[in-house]
């Protein structure tokens, strides 16, 4: 009896055993499909998803950059294809060894690789990165025989910025450039980061900068099937790019580079408004630079000529350059005195060459007659003396509340990033500038300066050409601005960019038509006569003479004894035709001495071809650009007849991208 119940009692555990296997089984089984069905249904989608992702690449496809095009179409910056030896660091063994073989099969300049390596210290280890750029045809072949010595090398078709003009305009157009390291972290942070992927060039200056968003475009997408090592096999969907909108602007690239001619290797700026839009016409700033330097990364000894030159070429001197105004403030303090009634057009004041104020002897370095002087003599001959008690009259804040609206001392809003505001001083600003409470206080002697343009005034020449077409255009004020309209690169509809809203300064139209015709006598009698004679249209004007230091006290101004860039800069505002202004313009050469002698004989010359279409012979454009000429010499040329395009200096490329250009 007992071994028959061990025996049963052996059954019931192993029975139980078995049972409990069972279970087990059950449950690593019922473990087993609920994962199957979380994995096959539940995340079949996501599952799927990956699975394609590892065998498939997602490739940006970099839009063409859009074109930048002056008002009459011609092309200022464009792109063009060329082929780019590049290296990805991170799949070469040794990169010094890598590049020294490849110098025994192409033409590896030292240049050449201290670019490479400035590109590295900036870009991550796996970026392909170009080592040679725009490589013939017979170097692309050279290269493709050897190819399978040179892994992780490699020939890459790519477009090129070209700006076909070289300097001409340079401070305009602006140029792009490599993407640093803060501008890539400023992108990830922007709106949309994703359209920058694949993207290596950025504005950096003018134009290309401030419509960057406009010129880019928008990145396309290729999804790329690709084996286990890699290398893609076939292309599974595309979403093509949309090329960068073109750029219009309001400049005259004609004129441009006539007034740079005028200039020759003198300094200074020149800007040129339609008084009646706002349209910039012309935007000079020299001496300029070739934005196609920048372009691949410039080099160490074009940056240091650049850079290093005491002439300042990377300066715009239109947009950030500030100078005082001299003479050509006489007709806005005029105003000033007529809408604020300090004074009426027949106030007369004595002019002996020189005013007395707190003891002090108030000159000019002009050779004026003297004499009683009324307000349109005034302007007319440059009377230092009666804008000197006119300031004293006025006070600095009442000049400042008037002078701001006209823009001077502001930012003009001008769509080109870079502005400066310059200095339109008040008792208020001086307090905010000066840190030492005996620097604070405003003395009556300082304001006396500031009714000729000296001073603490400081403006530059786009404020000073905006407040002459205000003037110009009866006290009713128009926002500048460079682009007129965009045009989408694959319809070509042309999008006009409406201007901002004009501001209506207030002035009486009596007050207006005694300031424009006192102007005009400037041309007709006053210090701009010589230069004018002659002309096919009548125009209003005004010298200024200013200084660029200041002179001890008793001490004489004589130019003869001064260094160069210690003399005075030629200054002068004008607009014309007189009864209905189409242009108006400020120009300032600096270091040239009177208005009259360097900055009004450019003025002629803007308003001939602009006006009459007509355009200066070399013997009279080569005066100019030395500042010895009045009138036109000789019979100037048609505008029409003057070839186009002109040598282009650094731009090699220049047959390519207008067969590249005519074909987009």
């Amino acid at each position: 009896m007992t071994v028959i119940r061990n025996v049963q009692v052996e059954l019931s555990r192993f029975r139980l055993r078995v049972l409990v296997a069972s279970l087990v089984v059950l449950v690593c089984f019922g473990l087993v499909v609920a994962r199957l069905v979380y994995l096959q249904v539940l995340r079949h989608d996501d599952l799927r998803a990956q699975a394609e992702n590892n065998r498939t690449a997602v490739v940006p496809v970099v839009p063409n950059r859009g074109l930048i095009l002056d008002r009459n179409g011609i092309v200022l910056a464009t792109n063009y294809s060329a082929y780019t030896l590049e290296v990805t660091p991170s799949k070469v063994t040794n990169l010094e060894q890598t590049i020294d073989e490849l110098a025994k099969v192409l033409d590896i300049t030292p240049r050449d690789r201290r670019h490479f390596k400035k590109l590295r210290e900036e870009a991550k280890n796996f970026e392909s990165l170009p080592l040679r750029s725009r490589l013939s045809d017979a170097e692309v072949a050279k290269f493709a025989a050897q190819r399978y010595r040179f892994p992780g090398v490699d020939i890459k078709a790519r477009l090129f910025r070209n700006y076909p003009y070289g300097e001409l305009a340079g401070h305009v157009t602006g140029y792009i450039g490599r993407i640093n390291v803060a501008e890539k972290e400023a992108l990830e942070e922007s709106e949309d980061p994703a359209n920058y992927r694949g993207t290596e060039y950025i504005g950096k200056l003018g134009i290309e900068q401030s419509f960057e968003a406009q010129l880019h475009g928008i990145t396309g997408v290729d999804a790329m099937e690709t084996s286990a090592g890699g290398r893609a096999t076939r292309r599974l969907a595309s979403q093509p790019s949309t090329p960068g909108d073109t750029i219009k602007l309001s400049i005259d690239i004609r004129l441009q580079k006539l007034i740079e001619d005028l200039y020759g290797e003198r300094r200074g700026a020149l800007v040129a408004l339609d008084p009646k839009t706002g349209e910039v016409l012309a935007f000079v700033s020299k001496p300029t630079f070739d934005p196609n330097l920048f372009v691949d990364g410039i080099d160490q000894e074009n940056w240091q000529l650049l850079n290093g030159s005491i002439d300042k070429p990377l300066l715009n001197r239109a947009l950030r350059g500030t100078y005082p105004p001299g003479s050509t403030f006489k007709p806005f303090m005029a105003m000033a005195a007529l809408q604020t009634g300090t004074r009426s057009t027949s106030t007369l004041i004595n002019d002996p060459g020189f005013y007395m104020f707190g003891g002090h002897r108030f000159g000019s370095p002009e050779n004026e007659r003297g004499g009683i002087m009324d307000m349109r003599r005034a302007i007319v001959e440059s009377s230092n003396a009666y804008f000197y008690s006119l300031a004293n009259e006025l006070g600095v804040d009442t000049m400042h509340d008037f002078l701001k609206p006209l823009g001077f001392g502001q930012i003009t809003g001008i769509d080109i990033h870079g502005e400066v505001r310059g200095v339109l001083p008040s008792q208020a600003w001086k307090r905010s500038y000066f840190k030492r409470p005996e620097q604070q206080k405003w003395y009556a002697g300082e304001t006396i300066s500031l009714g000729i343009g000296q001073g603490y005034n400081s403006f530059t020449m786009l404020q000073l050409a905006q407040a002459t077409a205000t003037l110009a255009n009866n006290g009713i004020k128009h926002p500048p601005h460079l682009v007129i309209a965009t045009q989408d690169a694959s319809t070509r509809v042309s999008v006009p960019v409406p201007p901002k809203t004009a501001e209506n300064l207030g002035y009486k139209q009596e007050h207006v038509d005694f300031i424009r015709r006192a102007m005009v006598g400037v041309t007709q009698e006053g210090t701009s006569t010589r230069v004018f004679a002659g002309a096919g249209y009548l125009s209003g004007g005004k010298t200024g003479t200013a200084q660029a230091v200041s002179l001890n006290k008793n001490e004489k101004y004589v130019a003869s004894r001064m260094e160069e860039r210690q003399r005075d800069h030629s200054l002068y505002i004008a607009f014309a035709p007189a009864d209905d202004p189409k242009i108006a313009l400020a120009v300032i050469v600096e270091n040239a001495g009177f208005g009259s002698a360097s900055a009004a004989p450019i003025a002629r010359r803007t308003f001939d071809y602009w006006l009459l279409g007509l355009y200066p012979n070399d013997e009279d454009l080569a005066a100019v650009s030395k500042g010895q000429a009045g009138a036109p010499i000789g019979k100037p040329r048609l505008a029409a007849s003057v070839p186009w395009p002109p040598n282009a200096p650094g731009s090699a490329a220049v047959a390519a991208v207008s067969a590249a250009s005519a074909s987009r």
